[in-house]
This record gives C-alpha cells, sequence and structure tokens, in this order.
C-alpha cells in the first residue's frame, strides 16, 4: 500500500491550481490535525447564492511585492486556539493541493502566518492514506530555483505607489509592526521602519531635520506612524513632534501620546468629557492612607503605578492592612500611584476597543487566566469576539477624541453602575484583536492615512 503513497519530507513545495497559487513552501507537521494557509484581507462574499470566502496571500516568504488574489467556496468557521492562549475565528476552505504528481482535495483553515516560517502547514488530514513523511529529508519533491520563483509569479509583483510611510518604533520583530508594515505595503505604499533609538535630529529655526543611522536625512516622509513603547515616551514624543515641525502627517499627535500616557491627567481629561471611570484617588502622602482607601470604597481596591504598562505595577489588595502595605511600600519608592475601586462583578473580564478615526473598527473580550485579575494578552489573558452595546461604543469614542488620539485602544470594564473606563492606550497591540476577529486592523490604520491626503492618492 506504501508505493501508492506520496513520501514527503518535513519541508515541501506544494501548489494550489484552483487558487491560482503555482507553488508554495509548506511545513510537514503530522502533529498538526488541519492545514492552515497564510491569508490577510479577508472577506466572505456571496456568490451564486453560495457561501464564497476571498482573500490575499503572499505565497513567498518575506517577500509583500508578490500577491495573489484567491477566492474559494466556504466550508465552515471554526474557533482555533493558539499555543499562546488566543482564540482566533477561522474560515475553512476545500481546494485542491498538488505534490508532485498527485492531486486532491484537503480543507484550510485561513489565517496570518507572517510571524510563522513558512506560508502553509499542511496537517495530517490532508495527508491522511496519501502520504509517508521522512522528517530526517526536506524537498523530496524538488526546490524551485530563484529564478524559477519569479518566473513562476511575474504577473504577480504589485508595482509600489502612493505614500512614504515611516513607522516610528522600536522592535521590527513585534508582530503589531510586521503587521503594520505589511498593511502598508499591501496597499502600495513605500513603507519604512525608523528605530527610534537610531534617531536623532536637528533643531534649527530654518532648517530643522531628523537624522538617521549613518548621518541619513529622514526627509519627505508623507505620514508617520508613532509606535512609542512607555519607557521611551519622552524621546519618542520627541521626535513625533520634530516630524511635525517637518509638516508630516503624524497618525497619533506627539501631544495625544503625551497626555496619554500621563495615567492621572488622562484620566482627568475624560472626567471632564463626561466619562465614567471607577473611583479613583492619587495622594502623595503616607499620612493620607487611610482616608485614601475609605475615598475608594475601601477593600478590596486596586493601586496602580501610574507609570505601569501592560498590567505590570498593577496590585490587587483584598484587605485593608495589605492596601495599606502596598500603598506604603510605593511611597516609600517615591512611586506615583493611584488607588481605585475593585469591580468585583467584572469576574477578571475587560473590553477591548479599537477605535480608529472616531470609530470602533473591532472590540474582544479578555480574560484573565484563573487566579489572576488582570486580563492583559500579555500575562496570560485570552481573547475573543464580544459585541459591544451601543453605550460602550460611545464610551470608547468619546474617550478617543478627549485624548485627542486617531489611534487607541480603550478599555472598559461592565460594573453594577453600567460600562467604566479603565484607560485608553495611544499604541494598543494588533495580534489579540487580529486574531480573535479576523480583521484586518492594521489595515484600517494605512486607511486612516489615506482618507487625510485623499486628494493626493488614488484609493482602491
Amino acid at each position: 500500500m506504501s508505493d501508492n503513497k506520496v513520501i514527503l519530507g518535513s519541508e515541501e513545495w506544494c501548489s494550489f491550481p484552483e487558487l491560482g497559487i503555482p507553488t508554495i513552501k509548506a511545513r510537514v507537521d503530522s502533529g498538526a490535525k488541519t492545514s492552515a494557509l497564510h491569508a490577510i484581507n479577508i472577506a466572505p462574499f456571496i456568490k451564486n447564492d453560495s457561501n464564497w470566502v476571498k482573500f490575499d496571500i503572499n505565497p513567498i516568504q518575506n517577500n509583500l511585492k508578490t500577491v495573489i488574489h484567491c477566492e474559494a467556496p466556504l466550508v465552515d468557521k471554526r474557533i482555533v486556539k493558539s499555543s499562546s492562549g488566543f482564540r482566533e475565528h477561522r474560515y475553512v476552505i476545500q481546494t485542491n493541493v498538488q505534490l508532485g504528481s498527485g492531486q486532491w482535495p484537503i480543507e484550510m483553515t485561513l489565517t496570518n502566518r507572517d510571524s510563522m516560517g513558512f506560508r502553509m502547514l499542511l496537517g495530517r488530514e490532508a495527508m491522511s492514506g496519501r502520504v509517508l513523511v521522512d522528517p530526517e529529508q526536506k524537498y523530496l519533491l524538488g526546490q524551485p530555483s530563484s529564478d524559477t520563483l519569479k518566473e513562476l509569479y511575474k504577473n504577480s509583483e504589485k508595482a509600489s505607489s502612493g505614500l512614504r510611510i515611516g513607522l516610528l518604533a522600536s522592535n521590527p520583530e513585534l508582530y503589531s509592526n510586521k503587521r503594520i508594515m505589511e498593511a502598508g505595503e499591501m496597499r502600495g505604499h513605500e513603507m519604512h521602519f525608523l528605530n527610534i533609538k537610531e534617531c536623532y535630529m536637528k533643531l534649527d529655526a530654518k532648517t530643522p531635520e531628523i537624522h538617521y543611522r549613518g548621518g541619513k536625512i529622514l526627509n519627505q516622509f508623507d505620514a508617520i506612524i508613532p509606535r512609542i513603547r512607555p519607557s521611551i515616551t519622552f524621546y519618542g514624543c520627541a521626535l513625533t513632534r520634530q516630524f511635525e515641525a517637518l509638516k508630516v502627517y503624524c497618525l497619533n499627535s506627539s501631544n495625544a501620546i503625551t497626555q496619554s500616557r500621563d495615567k492621572l491627567y488622562s484620566l482627568q481629561l475624560l472626567l471632564n468629557h463626561g466619562v465614567a471611570i471607577p473611583t479613583t484617588g492619587f495622594a502623595n502622602s503616607p499620612l493620607d492612607t487611610d482616608d485614601l482607601i475609605k475615598m475608594v470604597g475601601g477593600s478590596p481596591l486596586i493601586v496602580k503605578l501610574l507609570e505601569g504598562t501592560q498590567g505590570k505595577g498593577v496590585v490587587l489588595a483584598e484587605t485593608k492592612k495589605a492596601a495599606e502595605s502596598v500603598i506604603n511600600a510605593f511611597k516609600s519608592l517615591n512611586a506615583n500611584i493611584l488607588v481605585q475601586e475593585f469591580i468585583k462583578e467584572a469576574n477578571g473580564k475587560d473590553i477591548r476597543c479599537f477605535v480608529i478615526d472616531g470609530k470602533v473598527v473591532a472590540a474582544i473580550q479578555r480574560e484573565a487566566m484563573p487566579g489572576e485579575f488582570r486580563a492583559n494578552i500579555h500575562l496570560g489573558g485570552t481573547a475573543s469576539v464580544i459585541k459591544v452595546t451601543p453605550e460602550e461604543k460611545k464610551i470608547a469614542i468619546r474617550a478617543t477624541k478627549a485624548m485627542d488620539l486617531k489611534v487607541a485602544g480603550v478599555d472598559i470594564i461592565r460594573s453594577s453602575k453600567g460600562p467604566l473606563l479603565l484607560e485608553v492606550n495611544s499604541s494598543p497591540g494588533l495580534e489579540g484583536i487580529e486574531g480573535a476577529t479576523n480583521k484586518d486592523i492594521a489595515g484600517e490604520m494605512i486607511k486612516a492615512i489615506e482618507k487625510n491626503f485623499r486628494q493626493k492618492i488614488e484609493l482602491k
């Protein structure tokens, strides 16, 4: 029986004739049940009264200029939980795979695999009864040369046009930054990653400049997307301010980022704009500790460092004695702190609304790990799709406008008093929300820039 089976190595090149993909490198993984294909700009539609899905694919790893536009019948939509805890809604298609001289139908889920080493994962369901795997070998069916790939995909090269956009950030390998770069290039823009620490500036009334490593002058940018880590807020905002002085459009302004990073000031701004928050106290004297605890309704309560991020510097004090100890410990370090009422009925859950250009483009519910009260994804929390109420949408949009941000992640908690705002993040992560909702959030950010330049570029 084995004579009739295709023998594969751990890595092989395959093709999908019905999708118009002449060849793509796949990871052959018998440990994975289902197969997965890299896909972006995924959108379901109706064709001949049947459910279909269209999507784009960059079939060659690390090549975003080569794009194949695909469509296929929609078989199913499933929730897939990744090893990192993300619950992702994935569309499932069925199409023919060709491996060597053999061709047969397989099911595949569509997902963004840009952070993975392979655009295609071939799982055991697709191989069952047809394939034998020799994990010590690779490319038993052959491997195309770079010239062959160029020839196969010569009609799929996307011409570079549009805007010159800089992504001002620290880590080019971060999922969010890679997705923004990818989304910009997919929409025909010239994208440049600008490492904040490698930028320096010339302050001059007549010829202000920003220089990059090696003395390169950063000029003629149309737009900048600031993605500034809290630890480098001061310098990152100074660079953003310099780009603004050069008349470069910044998706989030330096002033908006600065005030959003000041937790106390941002809460005051939100309250001034009629946005409800959990009862919060702030003080700078150990003598006020007892009354400070009473002010927010007593224990249990939350103690926050003003400079904390991603759930760090946030402590749940379950008793008054514990609260006093934590507050006094932080104060002994001369740290600025907030104390806030603990919303027990939230049960370790909050809502992240992603707001772009005055609209809630996506929302997820984040749920903390068992025994944890912080729902941050970075702390092991999980994300799932949720339908937000009109009131929650209104709060998210109002909060973003109060901060004067074009892009923001707005965290809301559901309480017995109604929805309450926890925080507004000026550089929200994309991985959790894109994975859970299957929406192209990075593309929406690029569209917000395009809207500002609508008279200068030709939109699709």
